[in-house]
């Protein structure tokens, strides 16, 4: 009972307190006396801006294996899902017909090199003979035109026997690039012709992989003309590095660079296609799965930011601030905002270094030139209160 009753003591007390503050702080407007209030000078940060973008993965090469000769598959030689290298044998076609045709051209052309040495040693003996008048003129030249038919032959006969060969060799179906092999679309027994519109199964290269995004064209412009007119700083080989999150939401560890943006804009959606290359050594990245990627546009150096708490809108929907001005009187400016950025946000227009901004007492504050005392809060480095005569850590600011 003595408890309760000293908890109600307490709670009187408090609630008096409280009231006494309360009555305090009105007394004080009312009287034109100075406001407590919570403020951050705004100062200037080097900031690395992050835009991040939906993608998807693709292959780096994809090719679909197809017959370039009919006949029967006899044998299935890869591993489905496997890892194959460039010129490995994936399939075995039934090669006896292309063998035999082989070996009837190199025969032909074996008759056809005999033909052309006695052809030869004719032309040569007919072209004495006819010096002597021990022959005519048209028998000599009639051996002649045998000899060169016979050359010419030979010539038929090699290029019968290389294409003979190249058939032949097409009966091994290779892999025509080094990666990762899909399943098989055909067995063992199944017949195939040339050239087929049907795939035999794909092959696609994995390491490096590329990372596909799309970007409106109008942020696409914004970029480029911060990099051109110096807002933004780019490496020394002007190379924009690119991280990935994956679906799960991990950090994928390697980190990758863009390597072209497409020359096209999709005039339905007013979007670019940005691509971007990334390691895979351990094929982690798969195509066509869906990630984030988180492009490194550039750095500010001098960039102004402020904390979230900072910031309110007026009925239009504009993004306001409360200026502490010298006097120590308030002010509602209107100011752009161009991005989020951690806990903050980027301000690309509206505030000056140095000035002072409400963070804390607002609900204090009624009607316009109230006088306050403005004192400094410190939010944390990461709220843009560094002083902007040293800047402060790199940090990160995303779209």
């Amino acid at each position: 009972m003595q408890g309760l009753i000293k908890a109600v003591i307490f709670a009187t007390v408090a609630l008096s307190v409280l009231s006494g503050c309360e009555e305090k702080k009105a007394q004080q407007m009312m009287a034109g006396e100075a406001v407590r209030v919570g403020v951050v000078e705004v100062g200037a940060r080097k900031v690395t801006i992050m835009t991040e973008l939906p993608g998807r993965t693709s292959p780096y090469l994809v090719a679909e294996v197809r017959p370039q000769v009919g006949g029967i598959i006899q044998k299935r030689l890869f591993k489905e899902g496997g890892d194959v290298k460039s010129g490995e044998i994936l399939y075995q076609i039934d090669p006896a017909i292309y063998q035999a045709t082989y070996n009837s051209a190199v025969a032909t052309l074996t008759k056809a090199e005999a033909n052309l040495a006695s052809s030869k040693a004719r032309a040569e003996r007919y072209a004495e003979l006819v010096k002597i008048n021990a022959v005519s003129r048209q028998d000599s030249d009639d051996t002649d035109a045998a000899y060169k038919q016979a050359i010419a032959d030979v010539e038929a006969a090699k290029a019968a026997v290389e294409s003979a060969s190249i058939n032949l060799n097409y009966t091994r179906v290779t892999s025509p690039i080094s990666g990762r092999i899909g399943k098989s679309e055909v067995t063992p027994g199944a017949l195939v012709t040339a050239s087929q519109p049907a795939a035999l199964t794909k092959v696609q290269q994995l390491n490096p992989i590329y990372v596909d995004v799309t970007q409106s064209s109008v942020e696409w412009l914004r970029f480029k003309h911060q990099v051109e007119t110096g807002l933004l700083k780019t490496d020394a080989k002007n190379q924009i590095k690119v991280k990935l999150q994956l679906e799960d939401g991990r950090v994928y560890p390697k980190e990758g660079k863009l390597e072209f943006s497409d020359v096209t804009v999709d005039e339905t959606t007013g979007m670019i296609t940005l691509r971007a290359i990334f390691p895979n050594p351990n094929n982690d990245l798969l195509p066509g799965m869906y990630v984030r990627a988180l492009i490194e546009e550039g750095v500010n150096e001098a960039a102004i930011t402020i904390p979230q708490k900072a910031l309110f809108r007026n009925q239009k929907g504009e993004p306001q601030v409360i200026v502490v001005k010298p006097d120590n009187t308030i002010e509602q400016r209107v100011i752009g905002i161009s991005r989020e950025y951690e806990k903050d946000w980027l301000v690309s227009s509206g505030l000056s270094l140095g000035e002072k901004i409400l963070v804390e007492g607002s609900q204090n504050l009624r009607g316009t030139n109230i006088k306050v005392n403005p004192v400094l809060v410190d939010l944390g480095q990461s709220n843009g209160t560094d002083n902007h005569s040293a800047p402060a850590t790199e940090s990160a600011a995303k779209l």
